[in-house]
């Protein structure tokens, strides 16, 4: 083990500044995409697909529906924290969007951008010019997205964060007031800086409002159905910025990170091994260790496992909740992972559904193994250590799901 890590050390501090991303075998901006979008760009330069709509809002429209994006996810943000800072003020926030495999933003008079994931490389990142001479260019970025989206925040992968900041009137975060990434354990109180929300949410939160100094920051309880007044509505998809969509994505993120990086980290360790130890199998070994330790991380996000409060809940778009929950399979008995609950904690049944996404579905067997049994194991009758806050009738329905819609859980 000693002789492994003296040269998994030095081949770092050779290799300087290079991201662990970028090493063997994984070589992430070399690698062609083969993600929906990559493919969806390949055809329009053929001319096998035909860009459907004439404004920015129109052809936004086209991306989502090609990538089965919905409508109904609509988050608006209005902090300048993304690529496109200069467009994005409070009365021309960014509209966010997201499946479980993939995430689409718009400032507009700016461009589309898109995060989605690919069976081996996992999040991708693109920017779509509506305006190019051709009328629609998708450009993958393999270097400025990742100042943000690859870091400490995101797993040390190329990932996806919420960030919860003290905007003043022109949406510039006052950093001195400090920051938040917001993942399902934030508590509310914390959550939404530099973001509208829309609907009811029974505990008090930073949403809606910008900020001078450190003596108007405290949450505040707010109600709103709509936007109109607020921002120019017509310029974006929906009047919305729903709260619900807000706790989903906040965990789907931090989800989404883990098992990229549990991905990323194991193929990692299994190319180092066969390197160097041709002869032994890396499972048996720092690769599988590797498989194991992160499945713990995993589950426990599965899981929910110290899912903030909600005290008496959110009351969010309708039209949301209906999409999400019709997007993920249900039991002969009705029940599914995407039954929300919506008071004291987000779903009925916490296991989440991010088991059905792709970057799930691509983890390498060894981990995904890992994971499915570490899980069994979380969900059994008699187990006290790794999910003690889930009581035995919500783990006899979490089974039942898992058994009747993950083919997974059936191997």
């Amino acid at each position: 083990m000693k002789a492994w890590l003296i040269v998994l050390l030095t081949a770092q501090l050779a290799l300087g500044r290079v991201d662990l991303w970028d090493l063997p075998p994984l070589r992430y901006s070399d690698t062609p995409a083969t993600d929906p979008l990559a493919a969806m760009a390949a055809k329009l330069q053929s001319g096998e697909v035909e860009v459907e709509g004439d404004t920015p809002l129109e052809k936004l429209e086209f991306v989502l529906g090609k990538l089965e994006v919905p409508e109904s996810s609509q988050i608006l943000v209005f902090s300048k924290t993304s690529k496109q800072i200069g467009k994005i003020t409070p009365k021309n926030p960014r509209s966010l969007y997201f499946s479980e495999n993939a995430y689409v933003g718009y400032v507009p008079g700016g461009d589309i951008e898109v995060i989605i994931e690919d069976p081996v490389l996992g999040p991708v990142f693109y920017m779509i010019d509506t305006m190019h001479r051709s009328g629609f260019e998708v450009m993958r970025d393999t270097n400025d997205c990742f100042s943000c989206h690859g870091t400490n925040r995101t797993e040390g992968v190329p990932g996806l964060f919420i960030r919860s900041v003290f905007p003043d009137e022109r949406g510039h975060p006052l950093l001195q007031l400090g920051t938040t990434t917001v993942t399902h354990s934030t508590p509310i109180e914390l959550r939404w800086g530099g973001y509208y929300v829309t609907g009811e949410s029974a505990l008090p939160h930073l949403g809606n409002r910008t900020y001078v100094d450190e003596d108007s920051t405290k949450p505040e309880f707010q109600s709103l159905k709509e936007l109109s007044g607020l921002i120019d509505t017509n310029k974006y998809l929906r009047k919305t910025s729903d709260v619900v969509a807000l706790v989903v994505i906040e965990h789907q993120c931090k989800m989404h990170n883990l098992i990229t990086a549990a991905s990323h980290r194991y193929r990692r360790a299994h190319f180092l091994s066969t390197v160097i130890n041709p002869d032994e199998n890396p499972d048996d070994g720092q690769a599988g260790q590797i498989a194991d330790r992160m499945a713990e991380e995993v589950v426990d996000e599965l899981l929910f496992k110290d899912e903030a409060d909600l005290g008496e809940g959110l009351e969010g778009d309708e039209a949301f909740q209906r999409e999400f929950g019709m997007a993920y399979p249900r039991t002969k008995a009705g029940d599914s992972l995407a039954d929300f609950k919506l008071y004291q904690r987000i779903f009925k049944n916490r296991c989440s559904y991010m088991v059905y996404s792709e970057a799930f579905r691509a983890m390498p067997p060894r981990v995904k193994s890992a994971v499915v049994k570490r899980l069994r194991r979380a969900l059994s009758d008699d187990d006290e250590e790794i999910a003690p806050h889930i009581k035995r009738s919500e783990r006899e329905r979490i089974r039942a799901i898992l058994e009747e819609t993950l083919p997974e859980w059936q191997s």
